[in-house]
């Protein structure tokens, strides 16, 4: 998987990926991540890539000719492929794990990230493929949600997980938050790591696990409930769980 930052702040974004999980995979080469400064293709003679809007209004807009150029010189450097360009907005749609799982298929992304009040709408409309946002709050600009968004994605391209596994069975797999997890001491300040994980039995261990997430994406997702994946057991396992919270 390749990332192509287009970006005003290129070293917050090397720095912010170039660390752990997703650093050693950019060492391994299963990554790699650039960071484009836009400010590289302005044509002002002080560097600017912002001027006042049209109409008035408070703040500045970055400029179309130097978000477009860096795009276009990309695409040369990439043999004339044009890849999908996701643009960092709290317009956008809200980015999720299934949206994660279908741009980790991709072999290049660029993550286009604006500043100051945004971007000129024509530059938008010329290279952006994709609207997407983290949340919905606004931020200074769009490094923050893009490094978001590639962490998520990254833990999905094959080879970036020692367990590859784990990218799968944990929280949102089947639309369910994942179950809790413990390690050792097996007693701490008085609290004990369920009997069930120290018996051994896988099957046991593994329902127990399935229930646990039906019951955690119940207590603090609900909202999930509707598009998991479960099985008539386990449909039956949570409309037993809802009964007793309304008996309750």
């Amino acid at each position: 998987m390749n990332y192509h930052i287009l970006t005003l702040f290129p070293d917050m974004v090397r720095d912010g990926l170039n660390t752990s999980i997703i650093g050693r995979a950019i060492e391994k080469g299963i990554l790699s991540v650039e960071a484009v400064n836009i400010r590289d293709y302005t044509k002002e003679k002080h560097g600017h890539v912002d001027d006042a809007p049209y109409g008035g209004g408070a703040g500045m807009v970055m400029q179309a000719a130097p978000v477009c150029d860096a795009y276009e010189a990309l695409c040369a450097r990439l043999g004339g492929r044009r890849p999908r360009v996701l643009y960092m907005t709290p317009q956008g749609q809200v980015f999720n794990q299934s949206i994660a799982r279908e741009l980790s298929k991709e072999e290049e992304l660029v993550f286009l990230c604006g500043h100051y009040e945004g971007i000129d709408e024509r530059a938008l409309e010329m290279i952006v493929t994709d609207y997407l946002s983290i949340g919905d709050y606004v931020l200074t600009g769009g490094e923050l949600p893009a490094m978001v968004m590639i962490d998520c994605i990254s833990r999905l391209v094959p080879g970036v997980l020692n367990n590859d596994l784990s990218a799968e069975i944990e929280s949102f797999h089947d639309n369910l938050l994942e179950y809790p997890q413990y390690t050792r001491p097996e007693i701490y300040e008085g609290r004990r790591v369920p009997e069930i994980l120290l018996s051994g039995h896988h099957k046991n261990i593994d329902l127990w696990r399935r229930q646990q997430s039906i019951e955690r994406t119940l207590k603090r997702r609900p909202d999930l409930l509707a598009g998991a994946r479960l099985t008539d057991k386990e449909r039956a396992y949570l409309q037993n769980l809802v009964s007793g919270e309304e008996n309750g």
